[in-house]
């Protein structure tokens, strides 16, 4: 009944589109939900319209199951239930309603709460229709649904019966609702890939009837020894990678932002002249292109943010500095593979034995490049063991950690915003607790020897061994 595609939406006459998901209803386009991504495209990310998108398609189809609830109060706390609960009978094991849903996690539930909490937000401030609930409006009927559901939002203040938004002001939402919360558990030691594993995951992983996968390792080491989250290297130009003055054996790799970074320096105009820009000017004009955080297809990559260097790019800080020179020298062997390629793009990571040959390495062939490589050396492939590509962001936020790098400069070295962003890298794992304990009674134990408790005070039933 509902189905999410990709969209292109034209805004005006100038021939310049936008390419969104959208909800796809019997009636058409839900187009409160487009004006809303449409509003946010600035400044939000594609996962987070998918996501928002999800969300209010789960609203619909429990709306349209339930048509006969009037009480707009009890239809959205009843909504907000099902999530946690799923849509299951527990005796029969059979769902009348056709939902099939299984029970959320707490977290589950309550991003999809806020995404609709935020969406109707919106829509009840910026669709006049919503606060008329007008039944000759000209929208369609799940467009006037929407709105409807918004304009109830407003008037109650109540949406779901749950908490609203995290960032949202007291005077701003009305009073609050509590939902459910989870106990809380102390942050542990976050997985990291293991240390003495990744030279062999390099050396033999990437390596498969004797061929090195050159474009695999350079990956690799930019995130276990620089740190850089899975999605950024696959925004990375050719001219972005070069001999470190300070250090010429070692590469310097500056990843700049998708869209704001400057330009290439050797971009010139029709007239051979030297132009600059940013990098969304750059791909448009010589490549016809948008940013990857733009393309809603298999070349997507995502860019979280944080702290860029300068503008607008993040360094990679090697550590080990042996990785930066590893960097170079395979880097070289894998511009020799690229040499033999066309490209219609400008982007570093290739394709080089599939087709489309030339064309953009995606983020989900790296993932399994990544994986099979693991699996070549013996290691079991699982996020709880620290051997998805992202265990090497915290391998390499616990190494800066264990040498006793400053707090501060890990926040710097990793590109966080906050200080308490890096926090999970510098709370002490449970091994590390433990050992403290030890240290901590051996400590007790010579501050009061000789004393009758440091000597031993046996239980009943216990013996010295003489």
């Amino acid at each position: 009944m509902f189905v999410t595609v990709k969209a292109r939406v034209h805004t005006d006459a100038t021939g310049v589109f936008t390419e969104l998901p959208a909800l796809l209803t019997s009636a058409g386009v839900l187009e409160p939900l487009l004006d809303y991504f449409l509003s946010r495209s600035h400044d939000r990310s594609l996962t987070w319209m998918t996501k928002v998108a999800r969300s209010v398609r789960m609203f619909l189809e429990y709306l349209q199951t339930n048509p006969a609830e009037r009480d707009t109060y009890r239809l959205f706390q009843n909504f907000a239930q099902r999530l946690y609960t799923g849509t299951f009978d527990r005796e029969t094991g059979l769902d009348p309603s056709g939902l099939c849903w299984a029970p959320r996690s707490p977290q589950d539930a309550s991003h999809i709460i806020t995404h609709l909490t935020d969406f109707f937000d919106w829509l009840g401030e910026m669709r006049p229709e919503a606060a008329k609930v007008n039944p000759r409006y000209a929208g369609g009927a799940f467009d006037r649904q929407t709105d409807e559901a918004a304009y109830q939002y407003r008037r109650s203040k109540a949406f779901l019966g749950h908490t609203w938004a995290e960032n949202a002001s007291p005077a701003k939402t009305g009073r609050r609702l509590r939902g459910r919360r989870l106990p809380k558990v102390e942050q542990g030691e976050p997985p990291a890939f293991p240390e003495e594993r990744f030279e062999e995951l390099l050396v033999k992983g990437f390596c498969a009837a004797g061929r090195y996968d050159y474009r695999g390792m350079l990956i690799t080491l930019l995130l276990h020894g620089a740190g850089f989250r899975e999605s950024e290297p696959f925004h990375l130009f050719i001219p972005d990678v070069f001999p470190d003055p300070a250090n010429r054996r070692q590469a310097q790799v500056l990843i700049h932002h998708p869209s704001h970074g400057a330009a290439p320096a050797d971009w010139r105009d029709e007239r051979g002249r030297l132009r600059k820009g940013n990098r969304a000017e750059y791909l448009a004009h010589q490549f016809t292109l948008v940013p990857r955080t733009d393309l809603m297809d298999r070349r997507h990559a995502g860019w979280k943010g944080g702290t860029h260097d300068a503008a607008y790019y993040k360094q990679a800080y090697w550590f080990l500095p042996e990785y930066g020179e590893w960097f170079l020298d395979l880097w070289h062997r894998y511009l020799e593979q690229v040499a033999r390629n066309e490209r219609d793009h400008p982007f570093a990571f290739i394709n080089l034995s599939r087709e489309p040959l030339g064309a953009m390495y995606t983020l989900t062939q790296y993932n399994k490049a990544h994986a099979a490589a693991c699996e070549r050396i013996g290691l079991t492939v699982s996020k709880a063991l620290g051997t998805t590509p992202h265990g090497h962001r915290h391998a390499y936020g616990r190494r800066l950690r264990n040498a006793g790098v400053d707090k501060a400069l890990i926040r710097r070295f990793l590109h966080h915003s906050s200080l308490e962003s890096q926090e999970v890298y510098t709370q002490a794992s449970i091994r590390e607790a433990m050992a403290e304990l030890i240290s901590a009674a051996q400590r007790l134990l010579g501050k009061h020897a000789g004393t009758p408790s440091a000597s031993g005070v046996l239980l009943p039933g216990m013996e010295l061994n003489n």
